[in-house]
């Protein structure tokens, strides 16, 4: 990293999510050292200090209007990989840009990779990131043995899943509210080759979706399928449907075999998005010719054809500040999850997006496999699908307020990593284990010295009597 840059950086900055909405003002500081990460936490004021990294989190939980932001960009170096073992040691503002390229040439590859690589792991642990196998590998914290957490109350802490199994799950998947991350050691995943076999199927609609993920997921580490969201009728719910292993070298072309060239893994983000884009230009009538043309020239069924893992896993970073393309006014980023034996809720919002014409440009389905013990942790066994939403589209909040009764009702969540605006009533509804998480966090940081937007937004993270009663509403209860 260019630590004069980062110097520059710092001081009074408007900061925002991904989503490129709501920014807030901050004072920013970058430290380099646990010492400087205590000394962030001594200088915060009463609006307190929260950590971030990369600023991928699509709503406000890495803002912290009027206090303290501690980037972690200078907190990047790799510290130790143990090949035998096939674990790395690195400090929280690594990215997973930075480790892919370090440890993919040495036969390794991370077992949990979100849809962006340029997040840092202490962002990824911050927000315990999913990713397309969480049927197979569960979340990027399960596969994290321990964790150098600098936290307000007792100061400096290593935490493991078997040692302080409060503490560490609190922090994995705690928004960066229970300490400021030092540190972590990963677990790595052997692998032949820096590509990735995928085998994909087109699906004329939602009921063919849901059956051939669920039929053939268990199959494949990897599993994902693009939706239509404005596919009406007998249409509804079509999806191309992508399933992936890492490839053997065996299954590269023969030029590609020797294993410099099979493990080399150096994409870059060649296309930068323009700075400025009409609001306009994402509708619907250009988001659905896209749609069409995307459909229609996928294949029916193709086995085992070879890419790239940055295609594969990443194809958004291929385009420098995608983010840009939704204009001026950013877009909202909406996640759910229904637990399995709800799928007439999903297809009921999905009508419902349809019915609104609601344009989104991006529309993911995944299945989760088990939760882990994180009381904030998003993922559950079921369905998640991941919605880009313009913020310009006409009615999207309503919508969007509508969708959560449904599945707060159905007993799903949605993400707070993505969130920048659920109703506060129903965040304890949707994360039931609140009250398990708050005891723990009170331990960590009994002065509240850890403060974010998000935490501002939601009140009831830190303090029980700010949740606001749900209004009594006729349907399930989760």
């Amino acid at each position: 990293m260019d630590r004069d840059r980062d110097r520059a950086s710092e001081g009074r900055r408007l900061l925002s999510g991904w989503g490129r909405t709501a920014p807030t003002a901050a004072a920013v500081r970058c430290p380099e050292s646990r010492t400087e990460l205590e000394q962030a936490l001594a200088a915060a004021g009463p609006r307190g200090v929260i950590g971030r990294g990369l600023g991928r989190s699509y709503g406000d939980a890495a803002q912290n209007g009027g206090g303290d932001v501690a980037v972690s960009s200078r907190l990047d170096r790799i510290l130790s990989v143990n090949l035998e073992a096939g674990l790395v040691t690195v400090e929280a503002g690594v990215s997973l840009d930075q480790l892919m390229r370090a440890v993919a040439p040495l036969g390794y590859w991370p077992p949990v990779s979100p849809g962006t690589r340029h997040v840092t792991v202490g962002g990824a642990i911050a927000s315990d990131v999913h990713g397309k196998g969480h049927h197979r590998d569960g979340t990027f914290g399960t596969h994290v043995p321990s964790i150098d957490l600098v936290a307000p109350g007792p100061g400096p802490l290593t935490i493991t899943p078997e040692g302080s199994p409060d503490e560490f799950w609190a922090t994995t998947g705690g928004m960066g509210l229970t300490g400021l991350i030092h540190r972590a050691t990963l677990e790595l995943l052997p692998i032949e080759t820096s590509s990735v076999r995928v085998d994909s199927e087109r699906t004329p609609d939602l009921d063919a979706t849901l059956r051939v993920m669920s039929e053939r997921d268990r199959d494949y580490r990897y599993s994902v399928a693009w939706i239509d969201c404005l596919a009406r009728g007998s249409a509804l719910g079509r999806s191309i449907v992508e399933f992936g292993e890492h490839a053997r070298l065996d299954e590269l072309p023969a030029g590609r075999r020797s294993r410099a060239r099979a493990l080399r893994f150096a994409p870059r983000d060649s296309l930068p998005a323009p700075p400025w884009v009409p609001s306009g230009l994402l509708n619907r009538a250009t988001v659905a010719a896209f749609n069409e043309l995307w459909y229609r020239k996928a294949p029916a069924r193709r086995e085992g054809h070879i890419v790239a893992a940055a295609q594969f896993f990443h194809p958004l970073d291929a385009v420098d500040g995608w983010n840009r393309i939704y204009g001026r006014r950013g877009f909202l980023q909406y996640q759910f999850v229904l637990p399995d034996g709800e799928e007439a809720t999903l297809r009921k919002i999905i009508e419902e997006l349809v019915n609104h014409r609601c344009a989104s440009f991006l529309a993911v389905l995944k299945r989760f496999g088990p939760a882990n013990p994180g009381p904030l942790s998003f993922p559950r066994p079921g369905w998640t699908l991941a919605l880009d939403l313009p913020v310009s589209f006409s009615g999207v909040a309503r919508l969007l307020d509508e969708t959560d009764e449904l599945v707060a009702t159905a007993g799903g969540r949605v993400y707070l990593a993505k969130d920048s605006r659920l109703r506060p009533e129903l965040l304890e509804v949707m994360y039931p284990e609140l009250p398990r998480w708050r005891k723990v966090r009170e331990r960590l940081d009994p002065d509240r010295r850890l403060q974010s937007d998000l935490l501002r937004r939601l009140p009831a993270l830190a303090d029980p009597t700010q949740a606001p009663a749900r209004p009594a509403r006729a349907g399930r209860q989760p």
